[in-house]
């Protein structure tokens, strides 16, 4: 079967996966959004950011227009994880564990979702297209902490990113080598991105702090009989 069969057969796949990316990635916003006691429609908005707003300057980038405008589907998803919270409350969103793994969901299969796009739009270059994976995995994140007014997570030492970049590299390896089976690339990819963003949280891992200290002006007393005392 030809590359162009494979990616027509592979559309409904990648569909479930960008459903399954934006539910999961709308409760990493909205759990977040609930401690910060925002109302309905605030959680809302939160985890639209959230699972939408990798894809969306994604898109913009490669000039196309952004996912979820082809379809309300998208929209409908995220009020669905607003209504899974209300339901669900407390045992469904406490505690770290629950967002690591909504939010490790998310980026995993945002970032191949990404890659692929960039592939299929022409973009096949390696750097760019695992650049737009890593885009549409982290970027809502991003906006997500900064509607909260918290320091986005890629911008502290957890290996958050990176872990999509790697996921990323093996993709586009296994696709520069001409695996077959998009099925295997997609799972691989997304499995070790989850692998890693795991044993990191686990094993207590992260990218070394960049230290510095600023140094204070000092403020020199002046000499002389009108000096003050």
């Amino acid at each position: 079967m030809t590359e162009a069969a494979w990616h027509d057969e592979m559309l409904p796949f990648m569909a479930v996966l960008e459903y399954i990316g934006t539910f999961a990635g709308a409760i990493s916003g909205i759990r977040l959004a609930s401690v910060k006691r925002f109302d309905w429609f605030g959680a809302y908005v939160i985890g639209l950011v959230t699972a939408l707003g990798g894809g969306t300057l994604r898109d913009m980038m490669l000039n196309v227009e952004p996912f979820w405008m082809a379809a309300p589907s998208y929209l409908v998803a995220t009020f669905a994880a607003v209504v899974a919270v209300w339901l669900f409350g407390r045992r469904f969103i406490s505690g770290k564990i629950t967002w690591f793994i909504f939010d490790t969901i998310s980026i995993s299969v945002f970032t191949i979702v990404g890659l692929e796009k960039s592939i299929n739009c022409g973009h096949d270059e390696w750097w760019l297209a695992i650049l737009m994976g890593v885009i549409t995995g982290v970027f809502g994140g991003v906006l997500r902490d900064i509607c909260i007014n918290e320091v986005p997570l890629i911008f502290r030492k957890e290996i958050y990113a990176l872990a999509c970049a790697a996921g990323g590299l093996l993709y586009y390896v296994l696709y520069w080598c001409h695996v077959s089976d998009p099925y295997v690339r997609y799972i691989l990819g997304v499995l070790v991105i989850f692998a890693i963003r795991a044993l990191a949280i686990k094993y207590h891992l992260g990218v070394p702090v960049l230290s510095g200290h600023a140094h204070k002006p000092h403020h020199h007393r002046p000499n002389g009989p009108n000096a003050a005392s």
